[in-house]
Order: structure tokens, then C-alpha cells, then sequence
């Protein structure tokens, strides 16, 4: 297992770096060293005062077969979580006093993290699900200004 940040709810106080017996937690990046991080340590997440950091395994058993009603029922509610964070936009665009702008931002991001939930449990976050991985595939030959084509070209090699 190694540790991992989620930069969304790291507050900076940094104290997973005082802790960490490697270095680990010291990059310019923000993210974890996974090359320096100790399996069975847990130093950094139990110093960790707003829970930013947490320990998941590096390999992970296979996705669980899902039904095909169930991802109809998944990607439904899905497009119902998009449209509402469409309507949250308009709502903060419009937003004419800041408590109203703040509710339209909560809001927003409140349903940002359903959809990407229900993207998880469709399959589609998860680097052992096929859709995962078909995704990857069509990444490398992407033709933007700054796409990460070599990441992409890593992360096709790193799974299974």
C-alpha cells in the first residue's frame, strides 16, 4: 500500500512532512513519492489534521461485472448530475449577492463529487475497469498544446 494526497483537501500544514521516516511526502508537486513510501507505515496519514492523505493498495482486485440496467441507471443519474451542475453555474453566473454566489459554488462542487462517484462506480474511474483502460488507449494519440502524451503513453504501460 502507499500513501496518497488528495489535493482538494490538503490544507498545507505540512505536517506529514515532519513525519515521513523517507521523504516521501517532500516533492515540489505535491503529490507522494509512491518509489519512497513504506507499506506498512502510516505516519503521514495519522499526522494528517485534515485527512488529505490516505494509504490504497497498488494493485486492486478485478471490477465486479456490473449489469447492463444498473450502468443505464448509473450514466441516468449521471446526466441528471451534469445538468444540475449546468444549473449551478447559471445560479453562481447570476449569483447577486456573495452568500448566493458561495450556496451556487457549494452547490456545484457537492455535485461534482456525486457525478464522480457515480463515474467510479460505473467503472470509469477505476484503473482496473475496462473502461478505464479503453480510455487510455485513445489517449496517447490526442494532438492539444500541453496534453501529457508521454504520462498518458505511462499510465497505458503501468496497468495490467
Amino acid at each position: 500500500m502507499i500513501a496518497v494526497r488528495n489535493i482538494r483537501l490538503c490544507t498545507k500544514d505540512c505536517l506529514c512532512l515532519y513525519v515521513c521516516p523517507t521523504g516521501a511526502t517532500n516533492t515540489e508537486n505535491g503529490q507522494i513519492d509512491a518509489s519512497k513510501c513504506l507499506d506498512a507505515c502510516r505516519a503521514c496519514v495519522d499526522a494528517c489534521p485534515s485527512g488529505a492523505i490516505s494509504k490504497v493498495p497498488m494493485n486492486y482486485p478485478p471490477q465486479q461485472a456490473k449489469q447492463e440496467g444498473t450502468l443505464q441507471a448509473l450514466r441516468a443519474l449521471l446526466d441528471s448530475k451534469l445538468a444540475q451542475e449546468r444549473a449551478a453555474d447559471a445560479m453562481l453566473a447570476q449569483a447577486a449577492t456573495p452568500a448566493a454566489a458561495q450556496f451556487a459554488k457549494a452547490m456545484k462542487m457537492s455535485l461534482r463529487l456525486v457525478a464522480e462517484d457515480l463515474l467510479r462506480e460505473s467503472g470509469y474511474m477505476l484503473p482496473q475497469g475496462q473502461p478505464a483502460r479503453d480510455f487510455l488507449k485513445t489517449l496517447p494519440g490526442q494532438d492539444h498544446p500541453g496534453f501529457p502524451t508521454d504520462a498518458a503513453a505511462r499510465l497505458k504501460e503501468l496497468l495490467p
